[in-house]
């Protein structure tokens, strides 16, 4: 397959705020450019197994139901997650790369911004008016506590909103957006992983230059991933396995069966049939 020529992204996108979560939600909503249909998730059941593949559903799952639990989460006076709860989720999320063990190595303590995929769904939730706060506190809406427990629907309310209405650059580690749309993103990842691919290739094939983490454009590489590739692993749609080859870092790409079971692609017809043993 050729390289992809880069693309204009498609309309605004939100930013997550950083501290106050609260602040500037109406403005945000007032901004959101919704981007034409160009993705369709298919409707999958509420016991459907693929939906355990997913960190961010699991995540909401469990933050709605703590809050129906316990009738509500504290906050603190910038409205992040009070500790006791940055903990809990810490210990319960089971969030790739993110174990309780490694967060808590060096850190007694753990605040909300310091544990990236909670402050990302805090402000999902609030978004996606699942939640509200009030009086110091995180209380669910009636919708919120609805989708507490029909997983399927919440994953089609909450994943699409992730991918394509997140400013994904807003809580990455460096600056700047890669060019590209996601319908060229995702139909290519799509006939690209399906056997499986590297991150490396998968740069070079969307933008035509051989770049890795040793390489001078390494940093061009960390934004395509940062932006695109890891939010689709957090959504459940790809997993990434990391190894030292030949002394250089190597990430490994593939689809899961969440990818598979989800979405109805244009390139799904490029598609080799799946061997059955």
């Amino acid at each position: 397959m050729q390289p992809v020529e880069a693309a204009v992204r498609c309309g605004s996108i939100i930013s997550v705020p950083p501290n106050d979560h609260s602040a500037g939600i109406m403005e945000l909503q007032r901004r959101l450019w919704h981007c034409p249909e160009m993705i369709e998730f298919r409707t999958l059941a509420d016991d459907h197994p693929d939906l355990a593949q997913s960190p961010l559903l699991r995540g909401a799952l469990l933050t709605l139901k703590y809050a129906r639990e316990h009738g509500s989460i504290g906050l603190t006076k910038t409205k992040a997650f009070k500790r006791v709860f940055v903990h809990w989720a810490v210990e319960n999320f089971d969030w790739p790369s993110k174990t309780a063990e490694e967060m808590f190595r060096y850190n007694k303590v753990v605040n909300e911004y310091e544990f990236p995929p909670l402050e990302v769904l805090h402000f999902l939730l609030i978004s996606l008016r699942m939640g509200r706060h009030f009086k110091g506190e995180f209380r669910l809406t009636k919708r919120g506590a609805e989708l507490a427990g029909a997983p399927g629907r919440l994953f089609a309310e909450l994943i699409p909103y992730f991918l394509f209405q997140i400013d994904h650059a807003s809580y990455a580690r460096f600056d700047g957006r890669p060019f590209g749309k996601w319908d060229i993103w995702m139909n290519v990842i799509n006939v690209e992983a399906d056997p499986g691919t590297t991150e490396a290739a998968l740069f070079e094939t969307f933008y035509g230059e051989p770049q890795d983490w040793h390489t001078a454009g390494w940093r061009e590489m960390a934004v395509f991933s940062s932006c695109v590739l890891r939010p689709l692993e957090w959504a459940g749609l790809l997993t990434e396995t990391r190894e030292e080859a030949a002394g250089k870092h190597v990430c490994h790409v593939f689809k899961t069966s969440l990818w598979r079971s989800a979405l109805n692609l244009d390139t799904d017809d490029m598609l080799r049939p799946m061997s059955v043993q």
